[in-house]
């Protein structure tokens, strides 16, 4: 029985700080000896992202 997905359902918000916690919380090993300026600024830049989402979603509580 195939099950299809619907991508364009409107999420209700507490479906939407569930995926955004889920994918907040990855496992992956960093090495600061091994990082060069390009992994330095996609740390920057994540971390501005994270700010933004986590502001967007405070706002419309």
């Amino acid at each position: 029985m195939p099950t299809n997905k619907r991508f364009d359902k409107v999420l209700t918000k507490t479906e939407k700080i569930k995926r955004a916690q889920s994918v907040k919380n990855e496992d992956v090993e960093f090495s600061a000896e091994q990082a060069d300026a390009q992994d330095l600024e996609a740390i920057r830049r994540a971390e501005v992202a994270d700010r933004r989402q986590e502001r967007i979603i405070n706002d419309s509580e």
